[in-house]
């Protein structure tokens, strides 16, 4: 089964202008994050960009990145119209999306989110780790998941993603991470359905797809990776890459 990684990468940011090309290390944060998506050691790995300063940094570092249009509304159209660029792109069976703003992620943790996928009847797969704090359970930022999850398993089903906590007891509570892969099907299944109710509500992508019915498997790991939304995070990120 061949597997492409795609990172989305755009340049607005409300709260972090120009984040791509934030100096992380020495460099850009895309170029991190990139790095990462090669260490992992999958076959392909393609940045989808907005803006020709994101693709000529990685070109600089012999990467393959492809110029989509600034005004498409998420990673994933972004990551779809970049996939119509490419030829023979209709060989990847997996396509693995990771957001361009996570340069701290663990490489080794990224095929793990293919695991899932040995399951036939899984759509999409993700991944998540446990909360072992009560503020990151009741913080709006951190993205919790229902999970339907066996004892001794670390893959279960995705039953809801809120920002809110739950489930309303006392756990056990789930942070989601930001990384997924599609089967090619379902991504573009995926891309061809409207907004739903519950996605704007919880300003959340992935509930798109739950109501659709489409299922969505997750994969437990050990660590999250530091997001850089703030200049704040680009300050921790720096510290832990240093």
């Amino acid at each position: 089964m061949k597997t492409a990684i795609f990172i989305p990468a755009r340049m607005a940011s409300s709260r972090l202008p120009n984040k791509p090309m934030a100096d992380i290390g020495g460099l850009p944060m895309i170029v991190q994050v990139w790095k990462r998506a090669v260490e992992s050691g999958l076959e392909e790995v393609i940045v989808a960009c907005d803006h020709a300063q994101i693709a000529d940094a990685i070109h600089q570092y012999g990467g393959k990145a492809v110029l989509t249009d600034p005004n498409l509304p998420s990673g994933s159209d972004r990551i779809w119209a970049a996939l119509q660029q490419i030829k023979d792109s209709q060989s990847y069976d997996y396509i693995i999306n990771l957001q361009g703003d996570i340069p701290t992620i663990n490489p080794a943790l990224i095929p793990q989110v293919l695991e899932p996928l040995q399951n036939l009847d899984v759509e999409i797969a993700t991944l998540a780790t446990l909360i072992d704090n009560l503020e990151e359970v009741q913080n709006p930022n951190v993205v919790k998941i229902a999970l339907a999850l066996l004892p001794h398993k670390d893959v279960g089903r995705a039953l809801y993603f809120s920002r809110a906590q739950i489930p309303a007891g006392a756990g056990p509570f789930y942070h989601h991470i930001g990384l997924y892969a599609y089967r090619r099907p379902a991504l573009e299944r995926f891309i061809k359905l409207a907004p739903s109710a519950l996605e704007q509500s919880e300003s959340l992508e992935q509930l798109r797809a739950l109501e659709a019915g489409m299922r969505i498997d997750v994969k437990l790991v050990e660590s999250c990776p530091l997001g850089v939304d703030t200049p704040a995070d680009l300050e921790n990120a720096r510290l832990v890459l240093s």
